[in-house]
């Protein structure tokens, strides 16, 4: 499967509003993903949600306690403190979008 990174992400949002008219450098649109995600970041580390209407939310839920297998030795358990994590959601449209390419999927996988 194939991954895009910060920077790749970065000069494809470049290119694509140079298309549409918009100059702005790779500099630029480095920051304000940058910035993108510090927001994210700190909003949910206030307990604050965060929903981005056509793509998704973001959410800090708790997971409780619980018991674990130390991998090293299977015979032990190690309990597992409660802790915040966070769950994304996505929306209806990325859920249709992603839905269609399932195909895609099955095929990169053989």
């Amino acid at each position: 499967m194939a991954t895009i990174t910060k920077r790749e992400l970065a000069i494809r949002i470049t290119e694509k509003l140079g298309v549409n008219g918009i100059e702005i450098t790779q500099q630029h649109v480095s920051e304000i993903i940058q910035t993108l995600i510090e927001e994210i970041t700190e909003t949910l580390a206030r307990g604050d949600n965060v929903v981005m209407r056509k793509f998704g939310a973001f959410e800090v839920r708790e997971m409780k306690a619980k018991l674990g297998r130390n991998p090293k030795n299977p015979t032990s358990t190690v309990k597992i403190p409660a802790r915040a994590a966070v769950k994304f959601k996505p929306g209806k449209e990325m859920k249709e979008k992603v839905a269609a390419t399932l195909k895609v999927v099955r095929e990169r996988k053989k």
